[in-house]
């Protein structure tokens, strides 16, 4: 689907795994931290009481009773056991009042006898050797022991929460919902590969009994978002044995060794699972081939795990039945070491989904809507061409919110239409107003590019006409419905294409006399559409059918391309000319048609400027397929 906006100098943008749970230890419930919290309290006030008391100075209690008749007493705390207090003499070390402590003789009479026969005595309680025992031995090291352990598990939660140290494997439980083939809609041959697969982990006698062994590896290849782990969620769904799963990126620690420890963990626990599968998302974040970065002694983390990983495909029996899945969209920069034969023997490609699978996808997703009569699935499965799985699933949607937004009984077509230009374009700016010329230039610009592509011989019906605002910079856009699935551009088709894209620039320059920013995403695009014929596709005469330059992804900005020029200044100037010359006669395509035409662009921006969104019908109403 072609999509033509008006923008202002940019381009505008267009299964949760749970883990195996178990019920926790009394020591790890948050009761028994309060607990140990409290009694570290305790303890503290206890070694600060000790800590106290220490300073105060044991005196006989007969010396007491002199420093009382001497006024020698400042201040004292009487007790049922003890007295203490602070004397106004003053200590020699320290040179501040000394504090005392004293058990006292409340027997008035015994004392006072004591006194007037110049005795000097001391009470001493009797001893109670086993409470002492208990509180000045057992319970101090007890506390302190179990406070211990407390600390030692907390730090390793935050070793392990910090620096993520620990294990990352996800085994999906039997309780939840399985997944079924009949839960992933297209991908035909990919599911019928994987059947076999399934097969061999139901009954491995089948294959082993002719000499044969069940693959190790299975590896899926796709673009993101077309259900590859939803796809081996369903082999271990229609085969009935545990799923293992874990990303390539949770391998991956700031300690070198950690990624290779938990891969033999993990096939441990596959071991002792068996049959099960493996499944190993993003796979690239692993995998990729050794020495394509800068490493530090050729001996870092990912490598090791590579290593490890490597070892132990090379290392497991493939009859105790585990099979190890994983998925990448980027296999190219895959170490060819994984994709030998003995470890990912089968790669299978879960691509983008055709018509008819689009058609089965959406299906799939609207089983949960409650769909009014006039909604056509077909149609929506032909307006998103390229779009994968998840995208699809997200218009659905979408149109389901459009519809409790219109306060709808049911999920309408209209829901779905607002649903794929939200997707395409963007959401409506509704409250960005345009002024009287600018809305005006925009309603010529997008009937420039409507009525370019209803007259080229290639040209793919117009859907939808809009001079909305929608996204970022888009003030508006044309949007083309394909009659049929295309997967290869013709010549004349691709310079159709470049026509229509300048269409919207050729049409102000002749209603306006001049070019406005609008056609900076349109003329973007042309220059690549031109450039790609020249240098990729072979279609230019004069440089004949080659390739020129080299396109290499950068190591240190995944997803980006550099071209790496293998010609010389002369070849550039020539791709240079042919790129020019491309534009420029598309340009002149736009121009001759638009012109011969003009009434028809008087007509169909002015329908455009009244009603702001024009659909294909009313398009071809008012052009009467004249062109």
């Amino acid at each position: 689907m072609n999509q033509n906006n008006f923008s202002l100098g940019a381009k505008p943008k267009a299964d949760i795994e749970i883990g195996k749970t178990s019920n926790p230890k009394f020591w790890q419930s948050p009761g028994f931290n309060f607990i140990m919290y409290l009694l570290f309290i305790f303890l503290s006030f206890q070694v600060w009481q000790g800590y106290d008391q220490a300073k105060q100075i044991e005196i006989p209690y007969s010396e007491f009773l002199q420093h009382v008749k001497n006024k020698e007493v400042k201040e004292a705390v009487v007790t049922e056991k003890v007295i203490y207090g602070t004397l106004t003499v003053q200590d020699e070390k320290t040179q501040k009042p000394k504090k005392f402590i004293t058990t006292p003789l409340w027997n008035l009479d015994l004392a006072t006898l004591l006194e007037e026969n110049g005795v000097k005595y001391v009470y001493r309680r009797s001893s109670n050797w086993l409470g002492n025992f208990l509180m000045n031995w057992v319970l101090p090291f007890s506390l302190l022991f179990l406070l211990w352990g407390w600390m030692a598990q907390r730090m390793g939660n935050m070793s392990r929460g910090f620096l993520n140290i620990g294990n990352k494997v996800h085994i999906h439980p039997d309780s939840l919902p399985k997944v079924t083939f009949d839960d992933v809609a297209g991908n035909e041959e990919a599911k019928e590969e994987l059947r076999e697969t399934i097969e061999f982990l139901k009954n491995p006698q089948k294959i082993q009994r002719l000499g044969g062994r069940m693959p190790k590896g299975v590896l899926l290849v796709g673009p993101p978002g077309t259900g590859k782990t939803l796809m081996a969620r369903a082999v271990a769904g229609e085969a009935g044995v545990p799923f293992f799963n874990i990303s390539g990126s949770e391998f991956i620690e700031m300690f070198v060794g950690v990624g290779a420890a938990r891969v033999r963990e993990m096939f441990e626990q596959a071991r002792e699972k068996a049959p099960c599968i493996i499944f190993i998302d993003e796979l690239d974040a692993i995998g990729r081939a050794r020495g394509a970065g800068p490493v530090m002694g050729g001996h870092d983390e990912r490598e090791q795990t590579l290593n490890q990983l490597l070892t132990e495909m090379d290392g497991f029996d493939p009859s105790t039945g585990v099979v190890v899945m994983a998925a990448t969209n980027r296999p190219e920069i895959l170490d060819k070491a994984l994709l030998r034969a003995g470890r990912f023997d089968r790669q299978i490609l879960v691509d983008k989904p055709d018509l008819d699978a689009r058609e089965q996808i959406l299906r799939l997703h609207a089983r949960k809507l409650k769909l009014a009569a006039d909604v056509d699935l077909r149609v929506v499965a032909q307006r998103t061409p390229g779009f994968v799985g998840a995208d699809l699933e997200n218009i659905c949607n979408e149109a389901a919110i459009r519809a409790v937004r219109e306060n709808h009984d049911q999920v309408t077509m209209k829901d779905f239409e607002a649903a794929i230009d939200r997707v395409i374009a963007g959401p409506e700016k509704k409250h960005r107003a345009l002024n009287a010329d600018d809305r005006h230039r925009v309603a010529f610009h997008e009937s420039g590019h409507a009525l370019v592509a209803e007259t080229v011989p290639t040209g793919e019906p117009v859907h939808k006409v809009s001079i909305i605002p929608r996204g970022v910079a888009a003030l508006g856009y044309t949007l083309q419905l394909p009659v049929e699935e295309k997967f290869l551009s013709t010549e004349p088709e691709l310079k159709d294409q470049l026509a229509i894209l300048l269409g919207g620039r050729v049409a102000e320059e002749i209603v306006f006399g001049e070019a406005s920013s609008g056609a900076s995403n349109d003329l973007e695009r042309a220059s690549e559409i031109a450039r790609d014929m020249v240098t990729r596709l072979g279609m230019s005469p004069r440089l004949g059918p080659l390739v020129w330059g080299k396109r290499r992804e950068l190591q240190f900005l995944a997803g980006q391309e550099q071209e790496e020029r293998n010609y010389s200044e002369e070849t550039a100037r020539l791709i240079d000319e042919e790129v020019k010359k491309l534009v420029e006669e598309a340009h002149q395509r736009a121009t001759e048609i638009l012109t011969g035409q003009r009434e028809l662009l008087d007509k169909l921006a002015q329908r455009l400027e009244e009603k702001e969104v024009l659909s294909g019908s009313e398009v071809e109403e008012i052009i009467g397929k004249q062109g």
